[in-house]
């Protein structure tokens, strides 16, 4: 595998002082500098890269930079770009779509209205690869989609199954960097390696791009770090460039970066619900409703039997960090997963009051278990669709034979912890 890496402007994480004591800084001193994704970093120091290149781009309205311009923007009308000779040959489109906004199934192709490009769906009944067809006239895959730091995000998937094509079709693959938007914190349950399809799926198998590979529910990765662990874990032989961020911080969240919220899935709303969705995520595969359809989804959930008082009392007297709970009643509006459309139900809302507490592993947990207490009978569950995403069956089952959700959850800690070693070589910032 060649691997390069180029380093944009990176620093080291620092206390501020409080307003009051802080001196005035030097003349001609240093100042930290200011955040900038990797698709700028290329456009101002690294075109190198792409020069006199024909290259396909990967990425949707995610793709954009502190001034909301879309990376397909950039690389058709930048002067730079033309000065480079660099050529967009045709653009390709995750799930939801170029424009994010699609729940469909089977997402078709369609011409992108602003530079005439070709967009290929890469999402017809589950993610898919760039066909071969498609790349044998390019000279490079560049890639450029938000992730929100959950091990079941397709665009990780189709991610990896980019860099394999490219591999097939000798030709580079250039990660433009972004945050993770929960920070680099690593944890939750690793998906066990008996679930994991980390090879390219076939048709019956499209659905599983989101259940990859063990790693934790919440990995704690940037887009071009789990490039750069895909390509070393999976020994995927592809010429990797990877174009980091500058004046980017581990501990940062999304917000702190001077990036606008871009929702990336019709029920990704806001940065809350993409810290609570890894802790809810695998109640798709249940009869419960996880908000969607609603004003805050991935943060509630509920259904028509479920008693929101007994089961917002149970959680909120067992005392998890950084959140708490409120039973409301809340009528889905046209829910992508079809569950209650139109229906006033109960749910339970969680409310996030230190988000730099919140443990999303020991929330689902705690979730799944005061559930089984309140409503054994009533809750049903797909095992395997819930495994797949919460990671563990046998931490499904210690749940509903009614073990602590902190004794259950601490059992999995060294896991994580061998994790946490095993990344580090591939780490960027």
């Amino acid at each position: 595998m060649l691997a390069l890496v180029l380093v944009g402007w990176t620093s080291a994480a620092c206390a501020k002082a409080p307003e009051a004591q802080q001196a005035p800084a030097a003349r001609g001193a240093p100042s930290r500098p200011a955040f900038r994704v990797g698709m700028t970093v290329l456009l101002e120091d690294s075109l190198q890269v792409l020069a006199g290149r024909r290259i396909g781009v990967i990425t949707n309205h995610t793709g954009v930079d502190v001034e909301g311009v879309s990376v397909v923007d950039r690389l058709t009308q930048d002067p730079r770009v033309k000065r480079n000779n660099v050529t967009v040959v045709r653009l390709f489109s995750p799930e939801h779509g170029i424009r994010g906004t699609e729940d469909t199934e089977n997402l078709p192709d369609m011409v992108d209205p602003r530079t005439g490009l070709m967009v290929h769906s890469l999402y017809r009944n589950g993610t898919i690869p760039p066909p071969d067809s498609l790349l044998k006239d390019l000279d490079g895959l560049v890639f450029d989609l938000a992730d929100i730091g959950t091990r079941t995000w397709t665009y990780v998937g189709l991610m990896v199954y980019a860099m394999r094509a490219a591999a097939r079709n000798n030709i580079p693959f250039i990660v433009l960097d972004r945050p993770n938007p929960l920070g680099g914190r690593s944890e939750g349950p690793l998906l066990d390696s008996t679930l994991a399809n980390p090879e390219d799926p076939t048709p019956s198998r499209r659905g599983k791009a989101y259940a990859l590979y063990p790693a934790p529910l919440r990995h704690g990765m940037t887009n071009g770090e789990m490039a750069r662990w895909f390509a070393g874990e999976l020994r995927i032989p592809v010429q990797l460039t990877v174009v980091q961020m500058g004046g980017y911080r581990r501990a940062m969240w999304w917000d702190e970066t001077g990036l606008a919220w871009v929702v990336p899935s019709p029920s990704m709303t806001s940065l809350t619900s993409a810290l609570t969705y890894p802790a809810l995520v695998a109640f798709e595969g249940s009869n419960l409703s996880v908000g969607r359809g609603t004003p805050n989804p991935f943060q509630q959930f509920g259904a028509p039997w479920m008693d929101a008082g007994k089961v917002a009392k149970r959680l909120e007297e067992y005392g998890l960090s950084g959140v708490r709970f409120d039973a409301v009643r809340v009528t889905p509006d046209k829910p992508g997963d079809g569950k209650f459309a139109g229906k006033a139900i109960p749910m339970v809302r969680i409310v996030v009051e230190d988000r730099d507490r919140v443990q999303v592993g020991r929330l689902g947990a705690a979730i799944l278990w005061a559930l089984g207490r309140e409503h054994p009978d009533s809750m049903k569950l797909n095992a395997r669709t819930y495994d797949d995403r919460f990671g563990i069956p046998a931490l499904r089952e210690a749940l509903l034979r009614g073990e602590d959700p902190d004794e259950v959850i601490d059992r999995i800690q060294p896991s994580i912890v061998a994790f946490q070693r095993r990344i580090r070589p591939y780490l960027l910032y």
